[in-house]
């Protein structure tokens, strides 16, 4: 059984739909990374996944349950870590997190998730005056401490410093290690490249592919090809592809590349009795696939 199901949802608000037939599914005990620009529907699909509205279209199962109909059984079960608000300003934080562990069944240790989010010298301040950094370290910690089997971190190291946002990376990641399934929207392509097992990225309120990183990556295939060659080849000899010689001996080969590219590239070498002494290539990262498929009109992968 899969931690999370959606099967052709649809959220409308009005005449405008926000999210149009979409379905992913994310396996138990892995981390999956929800993207897409803002009003790409990432944060309505998320509300209809934790149960606070329901689909205008489709279905949804949370750990097997109906996260609308099953909400009362379904919550202790679940960690939710939302943007903003949620707790009452005046609290200070310790008080805040202590009081969400006495909702928990078995709560970790709070002391312990104050000293390891760094929290335990603003735990006697008032939840309105800690920092961005602050507040979302304190709501990681509220959706932790319940020991969920699913949590759902909407954009967790917004406003973090990188070594909280580092230390947020190696708790998600604990997680992980620990059988429980995490759901995430973030912005840091860096972030979903390091953290996710599986990426979906959303656009327009449809999804424009799947995949593991490592899969969306080699589907994008290479940026450029670099070899070290004779210098002065004639360049006719690569008709088919666009090759630059930017310094003596020094060549450089864009556009489309692929296994078979690369091999019909190395072949034009050979064919000019080149003598070659290196190559290196630079492949897509997942920030190049991103920006390819939200800013164009194209798709990447298993699933359009």
């Amino acid at each position: 059984m899969a931690a999370v199901e959606v099967e052709d949802v649809v959220v409308r608000y009005g005449d405008t739909t926000a999210v149009e037939g979409v379905s992913l599914t994310a396996p138990r005990g892995r981390v999956l990374a929800l993207l897409g620009h803002n009003g790409a529907g990432k944060t309505s699909l998320l509300q209809v996944c934790e149960g606070f509205r329901k689909p205008d279209g489709g279905s949804v199962r949370i750990l097997g349950l109906d996260p609308v109909a099953d909400h009362d059984a379904l919550m202790p079960r679940l960690g939710i870590m939302l943007q903003s608000g949620g707790v009452y300003p005046w609290a200070a934080a310790g008080e805040i997190l202590r009081l969400f562990a006495s909702f928990a069944a078995n709560p970790l240790d709070t002391e312990m998730l104050l000293d390891r989010l760094g929290l335990r010298k603003v735990e006697r301040t008032r939840f309105r005056r800690l920092s961005g950094g602050e507040q979302q370290r304190l709501s990681l910690a509220v959706a932790l401490v319940g020991r969920p089997e699913l949590v759902f971190l909407d954009e967790p190291t917004a406003g973090m410093d990188t070594e909280a946002r580092h230390t947020t990376w190696q708790l998600i990641e604990e997680l992980r290690a620990d059988g429980v399934s995490v759901l995430l929207t973030t912005h840091l392509l860096d972030e979903a490249e390091r953290l996710a097992d599986d990426v979906v990225i959303m656009r327009s309120g449809r999804v424009a592919a799947t995949g593991t990183p490592a899969e969306l990556t080699a589907a994008a295939g290479i940026e450029s090809l670099e070899v070290r060659a004779d210098p002065g080849l004639d360049l006719a000899f690569f008709k088919d592809h666009r090759v630059v010689e930017t310094s003596p001996g020094e060549y450089a080969v864009t556009g489309s590349l692929d296994t078979r590219s690369l091999a019909d590239v190395l072949a034009c070498f050979a064919s000019a009795d080149a003598h070659v002494t290196a190559v290196s290539s630079r492949r897509r990262t997942l920030e190049d696939v991103y920006l390819s498929l939200t800013t164009q009109n194209t798709t990447v992968g298993a699933a359009q």
